[in-house]
């Protein structure tokens, strides 16, 4: 029988793939934000959500040139839930995996992934962090290709219209998230 581990049991996952201490920070950053959004858009699954969130970089440190395609083995090989697995997966479509969001949680995964390294950037140069951040600042440094060059803005702006909101929107709900 496949399963859905707790957030808490997929973060003991995530470390035996993943020792820098940068790849466990954005684990946990991805997993809270997707819970903050799941609050809203399925709040009987808030945990389901966040477990993925946990697990979408699962091989990315091990195997960046296999990015979700060695997620799809590792995760079967450790018996989860075919839903869990689909929706890892697919926050790589169109980049390192042909499988496509389908599900809502897995637009916001697609979406926010990148979004979080950028706001995490951003937060980075002020001296209040996140504290105060806000659409409009943060839409500054969106707009300058230099800043955060590897934060693909091609895939934020496709998973805020994938999720049918304002590119705006998506920034404050995922600086909202992540203040939390």
């Amino acid at each position: 029988m496949s399963r859905i581990p707790t957030p808490e049991e997929a973060y003991e996952i995530i470390k035996e793939y993943n020792k820098e201490p940068f790849h466990l920070e954005h684990a946990r950053i991805v997993s809270k934000v997707m819970g903050v959004f799941a609050r809203t858009y399925d709040p009987e699954r808030t945990d389901f959500w966040r477990t993925v969130g946990m697990l979408h970089d699962i091989d990315f440190e091990l195997w960046p040139e296999q990015h979700c395609v060695k997620a799809n083995a590792l995760l079967r090989e450790l018996d989860m839930d075919e839903g869990l697995i689909h929706a890892v997966v697919s926050h790589g479509w169109g980049i390192c995996s042909d499988v496509e969001p389908e599900l809502y949680m897995e637009k916001v995964l697609f979406a926010t992934d990148e979004l979080t390294g950028l706001i995490g950037a951003a937060a980075r140069m002020r001296p209040t962090g996140l504290e105060g951040m806000d659409a409009k600042s943060l839409n500054k440094k969106f707009k300058d290709k230099k800043f955060a060059a590897g934060c693909s803005r091609d895939v934020i702006r496709q998973g805020a219209e994938m999720m049918g909101v304002e590119l705006n929107d998506l920034f404050t709900m995922t600086i909202q998230a992540m203040q939390e």
